[in-house]
């Protein structure tokens, strides 16, 4: 007797064709048999210890987050409803080029400082692991040795290796310093990374070369992984930007998947199709090309990536020390506000479209839900002066959302044949982007449903099997006999993102049912206690 059948459900594969009805039978974490349109049939329907009427439902393969930051959230939240009642079975980790692996003791103080605005100080983890492989074997024991959440696989962080071979200065790496860098993506990979992120906004990731990203990428590439590309502007300057990750990707033999790969502030609006027809000419040329988006206009990252990247050469410590400095941070705010810093993509800040989210300090709470702006006009003080004390006293955590998208750069984007789905989820902070906890019901509710920019097959492959394809996970993303049971249930006439910006943290609605593994990690709408996920390593070259 088999462990369980789906009946009648309609079942959206994962591979773009057209839906059909089944009966799905699972055992031991696989999928066994499907028999089409069984009841029309009239022929012997499989039988289970399990029968799960899903008539109304459509079946497809779990949702594949190419773009999250759960790297701590997965070890301190056995629950983590935030991904899993949105039907997420696997999250890429090891983003934007700061993670917790590869460190020595040095490295890791500096990171989880560097990153506290995206996952909190990480004062109630233990940190027991040093390499990638050990990270990795600490998310397979996951909550008391008993699992994680949803299954995890990891991105080798650039940042965070540089941060351990050269430190956080804002120099050229050593020919000694490359090729200690270059062992430890080889390690890394060996050990099960799929690829290597990037965040070349960030410090000091954003210290490297071109010439030192395509070295690291040839190692990542020997290995069969990919380049996982933050690159160095999203406002100002950013379609030479994508072209320079194109480059990277082409010099190297590394395919390449753009992170977020989004188009903000003004200055670039309606020019979506510019990128597009960039993407497209590489891809003809024979770059292996992909991209992940989430389906809002706002953004997320930390207050302190605004500034220029001369002001953090020496890592957060140094920062603080220059904002204490009212000549630097002087300048700092002359780069900011007039010139259009680095960090903040080239385009001098409006604060009115920068949103405080987080915040590390019980007492700058009240900040959080205001725009820097409007917490400096309750205080009658310069927007920079509240966001130097904000930096200063948080140490330099706080977490920002930026108003700066457009919708119509958004819809397009979406519909490129490369595109995948990513939450860039940042779960930590009293008022997180409701993307978090909204991103792959959005796409099937306001996306497929409400505006029709995708069709409900379309949608479910860039949710799926693309991203699967990217991982190069031979046995999930589709709905295919062999293929493990990591399946989603859901109503397409209700499936809606319950989250928005005024309430982050609500949880979706018409995903009844999320397995991983062939076990309910969902089911009817309610939060098991089954911890199915584990550690997803690179599979061989």
């Amino acid at each position: 007797m088999q462990d369980l059948v789906i009946r009648d459900a309609d079942v959206v594969d994962g591979s773009g064709g057209p839906s059909y009805r089944a009966d799905v039978v699972v055992d031991d974490g696989r999928i066994v048999a499907i028999v089409r349109e069984a009841a029309a049939a009239g022929c012997q329907r499989p039988s289970a210890m399990r029968e799960l009427d899903a008539e109304g439902l459509v079946l497809s393969p779990g949702f594949i987050d190419m773009h999250a930051h759960s790297d701590l959230a997965l070890l301190r939240d056995p629950d983590h409803s935030a991904k899993a009642a949105q039907g997420v079975t696997l999250e890429v980790l090891g983003q934007d080029g700061l993670s917790y692996a590869p460190v020595d003791d040095r490295t890791l103080a500096g990171v989880r400082r560097a990153i506290a605005g995206w996952n909190g100080h990480g004062d109630d983890v233990d940190f027991d692991w040093r390499s990638v492989g050990e990270y990795l074997d600490r998310l397979d024991r996951g909550v008391d040795g008993r699992g994680i959440a949803v299954n995890a696989a990891y991105l080798l962080p650039q940042g965070t290796v540089r941060a351990l071979a050269v430190g956080w200065e804002d120099r050229a790496a050593t020919p000694r310093e490359l090729e200690r860098m270059r062992r430890l993506a080889a390690e890394g990979m060996e050990q099960g990374a799929v690829g290597m992120s990037s965040g070349l906004t960030y410090p000091p990731g954003m210290y490297a070369g071109d010439a030192e990203l395509t070295e690291l990428c040839r190692v990542v590439a020997s290995y069969g992984g990919y380049f996982c590309a933050h690159h160095r502007s999203y406002g100002a300057g950013t379609l030479d930007a994508y072209a320079d990750m194109v480059e990277v990707a082409r010099n190297s033999g590394c395919p390449l998947h753009l992170a977020h790969a989004t188009l903000n502030f003004g200055l670039n609006e309606g020019r979506a199709p510019r990128l597009l027809s960039l993407l497209d000419e590489a891809s003809a040329a024979g770059v292996d090309l992909t991209l992940d988006t989430y389906p809002y206009t706002s953004g997320c990252t930390t207050l302190a990536a605004l500034l220029p990247s001369w002001a953090a050469d020496g890592g957060p410590d140094a920062l603080l020390a220059r904002l204490a400095d009212d000549a630097t941070a002087a300048r700092i705010r002359h780069e900011l506000e007039v010139v259009g810093s680095d960090g903040c993509h080239g385009v001098p800040v409006d604060w009115d479209t920068v949103e405080i989210s987080g915040v590390t300090a019980a007492h700058l709470a009240d900040h959080v839900g205001r725009t820097v702006r409007e917490s400096a006009d309750l205080r009658g003080e310069a927007p920079w002066t509240t966001a130097r004390r904000l930096l200063v006293e948080d140490r330099p955590a706080p977490t920002i959302l930026q108003h700066v998208g457009h919708e119509e750069n958004v819809r397009a984007i979406m519909r490129h044949r490369a595109h995948t789905g990513g939450s860039d989820g940042i779960l930590h902070g009293a008022k997180p982007h409701p993307r978090a906890y909204g991103t792959f019901p959005h796409y099937l509710g306001h996306y497929v449903r409400e505006a029709g920019v995708l069709s409900l097959e379309e949608c479910v492959a860039h949710l799926t099997s693309r991203p699967a394809a990217r991982l190069r996970l031979p046995d999930r993303g589709l709905v295919r006999e062999g293929h493990r049971a990591d399946l989603v249930l859901f109503d397409p006439r209700t499936v809606a993102a319950g989250s928005s910006h005024a309430a982050p943290r609500t949880l979706p609605t018409g995903i009844p049912h999320v397995l991983i593994d062939g076990r309910f990690v969902i089911e009817d709408g309610r939060r098991t206690d089954i911890l199915a996920g584990r550690a997803i390593r690179r599979s061989p070259v």
